[in-house]
């Protein structure tokens, strides 16, 4: 992702907003279960007994969850910007 970022001149800029988009909105507006968004984000199990047993790459299930979030991403947003003062 920082490659296509650096390629479309956007080399000053990280994907970490980008994926903590994306876990919230696993969190805030979809039934996934937390290991399926962990997996699409390629993070790694904290605990070695779990990690050891997660053989599977759930990939039927990352497969939903991406489509999921490409029709979020692709629908028309609305939004509300609120002036804020001291």
């Amino acid at each position: 992702m920082l490659m296509v970022l650096d390629r479309m001149g956007y080399g000053h800029v990280t994907v970490h907003g980008f994926r903590s988009t994306f876990k919230d909105w696993t969190r805030d507006r979809t039934r996934f279960e937390n290991y399926v968004s962990e997996a699409a984000l390629a993070h790694a199990s904290g605990d070695k007994i779990e990690a050891a047993y997660a053989r599977s790459a759930v990939i039927d299930k990352r497969r939903k969850l991406m489509e999921a979030w490409a029709v979020y991403c692709a629908a028309p947003k609305v939004a509300k910007v609120v002036a804020l003062r001291r």
